[in-house]
């Protein structure tokens, strides 16, 4: 796993997501999830790939409720990407490669 591969917790959000110095891409998930379970490999990979420019964050719901309803996460997966602790991209469902690129694009 990698370094920039973070679990967030509600506790933890503010400090993982919100006050990051770099781009943070957060993946609203849960373990029952087959959809969720799909994409996982390819937010993997990208926090690889991307190093120290981006974070990729995932937030399970079941655990972390709040979180999912403070920004209206009704379906999952949802890929919510943020900017200097705002939300400046988002995708619900799955996706591919490209589809994810053009997504972390927003925060350039």
């Amino acid at each position: 796993m990698s370094a920039n591969l973070l679990n967030a917790t509600t506790a933890s959000f503010e400090q993982d997501v919100l006050q990051s110095p770099v781009p943070v891409l957060v993946d609203f998930w849960a373990v029952w999830c087959g959809p969720c379970k799909a994409i996982a490999p390819l937010l993997e990979k990208t926090a690889a790939d991307r190093g120290d420019a981006l974070r990729v964050v995932k937030v399970d719901v079941d655990a972390n409720m709040a979180l999912a309803q403070r920004f209206g996460v009704s379906n999952i997966p949802t890929l919510l990407l943020f900017k200097g602790g705002a939300v400046v991209g988002k995708h619900v469902g799955t996706l591919n490669q490209p589809t994810l690129n053009t997504l972390i694009a927003k925060a350039d």
